[in-house]
């Protein structure tokens, strides 16, 4: 039998404590109306016995406080919700006892914002991550060393796993358990819950706010500029120029600011406008890909594909207002 210990943290996202509890669970059941022996045994693991979550609108019992709990197999950390530094902060008690599971061979999970947690024990310096899109340019900012791959919807590295954002971690439960209990079993889980087990990207949900939560005031206009003149052809060289700035220089200190090239964030800027028209609008992609500065229709495809995992049309089918209606 699998030990799973659910972490309480104070101020945890109450869905990402009781969404895997619930997951997990069925599994037991299942097995039990097959005639078999369950396979996890789950326990809720806290500081205290009564944590509060959700700011305080819910109350958690915990099964076990972090000092009962010397052995395990998978440590889930849940989302976190407010202040992310202070959060961190405020849960520093489980950090050193993450650590030490991980130490002793137990695999370790972060859901959506917990990844914030899970950085903070120092087991994903060099290593590959993920989160909840939203909060990408923040956990850059404070784990520098973390690479951040914002677009996955679950990493799997040497026992330590991290989902997207938001009830994507469902994805990574279902991942954990076609691990632990087999795929039939997974999908069995995916029909009863209603969730789509196929989705590897969080691309198609992320909206682009450019990175503007830093001292570059060069960059910051680079940016702005940008923003206002998408619809142009904008060269690094013509942004050096305007700034006054070296091409190399300018494009090492875009690249330390914002976490794209001066390119990539130029093509991010304009797709987020295509995303927005084919959302909102009636053009046809081709008039959505002018409009945004596009002159190449394979150009575009290819770029809007690569940055959101989906075709023009197919984002347009997903999300277009009057088409939802009409369907």
């Amino acid at each position: 039998m699998k030990h799973i210990s659910i972490l309480v943290p104070k101020g945890a996202v109450l869905g990402s404590i009781e969404g895997p509890r619930l997951v997990f669970s069925e599994v037991n059941a299942l097995l039990q109306r097959m005639g078999q022996p369950p396979l996890f045994r789950i326990q809720l693991v806290g500081l205290t016995r009564e944590t509060p979550v959700c700011g305080g609108l819910y109350t958690i019992s915990t099964d076990l406080l972090i000092g009962d709990v010397e052995r395990t197999d998978l440590v889930i950390i849940p989302a976190v919700d407010g202040n992310l530094a202070a959060a961190v902060e405020t849960n520093r008690e489980f950090l050193p006892w993450i650590l030490a599971r991980y130490q002793d061979g137990a695999e370790v999970a972060s859901l959506c914002l917990g990844a914030f947690l899970l950085a903070a024990t120092g087991l994903l310096k060099g290593r590959q991550c993920t989160t909840h899109w939203a909060a990408a340019n923040d956990f850059r900012l404070m784990y520098p060393e973390v690479e951040l791959i914002e677009d996955r919807l679950i990493t799997d590295e040497h026992g330590i796993y991290s989902s997207g954002g938001a009830f994507s971690y469902l994805n990574l439960v279902l991942y954990l358990i076609e691990k632990y209990a087999g795929r039939d079993m997974a999908v069995f889980c995916a029909k009863v819950f209603q969730i789509d087990i196929e989705r590897v990207s969080q691309s198609a949900f992320v909206v682009f706010n450019g990175q503007k939560a830093h001292a570059d005031e060069p960059i910051k206009k680079a940016q702005t500029y940008i923003e206002d003149n998408y619809q142009e052809k904008i060269t690094v060289d013509q942004l050096a120029s305007m700034l006054a700035l070296g091409r190399r220089n300018l494009e090492r200190r875009f690249k330390k600011a914002t976490a794209n090239s001066v390119v990539e964030y130029i093509q991010r800027v304009k797709i987020e406008a295509a995303k927005n028209s084919l959302e909102s609008s009636q053009e046809n992609v081709n008039e959505v890909m002018y409009h945004v500065g596009y002159t190449d229709p394979k150009a575009f495809r290819l770029t809007f594909k690569r940055i959101t995992g989906l075709s023009p049309k197919q984002y347009r089918d997903k999300y277009n207002r009057a088409r939802a209606v009409v369907a």
